[in-house]
């Protein structure tokens, strides 16, 4: 059996992020296209992993028959039937991977059989470009070695990092939806430069410039916001009294407030 093996359920969606990843995966020569499978109910969903020269099939089966490392990619509702199919050809050497929002490690280890290595990881929309901030978390039945393995290779699509299983939901809030806070944020930038005076399509990249070096700064430098925040600031000056006006409009109790509501609304998720 190849040594990859992904199944990808998207029944009534686009190929996701999973499918984001692979072609990166296979440009750096992590996993050769010919050793991953991919699953899906229609075509549709099957055209991204062929144009990247994966194979693929209608069978969830054959997935488990021909391989090693499997991914769950369903939307919530389908997931428990995947498994109930899927079920009886789970082995001890496979490793299932869940991508599915809301389903925890317990419920994944109770409709899979005992012992099981099971992990759920949690990616971000851009993994699409490589860079994604991803976590993931191990069942019982997964050890270092299953860790190591998923750590390794999807650290090519950006941050990955095992966390406990409780962080997810958090990641969810703060990245996962997160990214659509950012571009918010670069949206309300670009319209500000827009109403002094500046081109739009000039105001959108120096927006997303401006976001990605102050991004890169935090990153490579360690430091904490706040003291990057500072740095910027002298007084008197423009940056002052620019966070002056964020700060009357509580920009920063809103956006945690924004952490709050889409984290809790991924455990309500999960209780559902």
């Amino acid at each position: 059996a190849d040594p990859w093996g992904i199944y990808a359920g998207l029944a009534g969606s686009g190929p996701g992020p999973l499918c984001s990843m692979s072609p990166r995966l296979i440009r750096l020569g992590k996993v050769p296209a010919s050793s991953i499978l991919a699953s899906a109910p229609s075509d549709k969903n099957l055209d991204a992993w062929r144009e990247s020269g994966c194979r693929t099939t209608h069978c969830n089966l054959e997935v488990l028959q021909e391989s090693t490392l499997v991914f769950l990619a369903t939307k919530p509702h389908i997931l428990p039937g995947v498994l109930q199919e899927i079920r009886p050809a789970v082995g001890s050497h496979h490793i299932v991977v869940s991508l599915v929002a809301g389903v925890t490690l317990q419920t994944l280890q109770r409709l899979l059989p005992a012992g099981t290595k099971v992990l759920r990881l949690m990616p971000n929309l851009p993994c699409v470009v490589q860079a994604g901030a991803m976590v993931f978390a191990r069942g019982s039945g997964a050890g270092d070695e299953e860790a190591a393995l998923l750590k390794s290779l999807l650290s090519s699509c950006g941050l990955c990092e095992e966390v406990p299983e409780s962080y997810i939901n958090i990641h969810t809030g703060l990245s996962g939806s997160g990214v659509a806070y950012v571009y918010l944020f670069a949206e309300a930038l670009a319209e500000g430069a827009v109403k002094m005076g500046m081109p739009g399509s000039l105001a959108s990249r120096i927006a997303a410039q401006t976001l990605l070096g102050a991004a890169k700064m935090m990153l490579e430098s360690g430091e904490h916001p706040a003291k990057l925040r500072g740095d910027v600031c002298t007084p008197g000056g423009t940056t002052i009294h620019a966070l002056h006006q964020l700060e009357k409009g509580a920009l920063r109790a809103t956006v945690m407030n924004a952490v709050e509501a889409a984290t809790n609304r991924a455990r309500d998720m999960a209780k559902d």
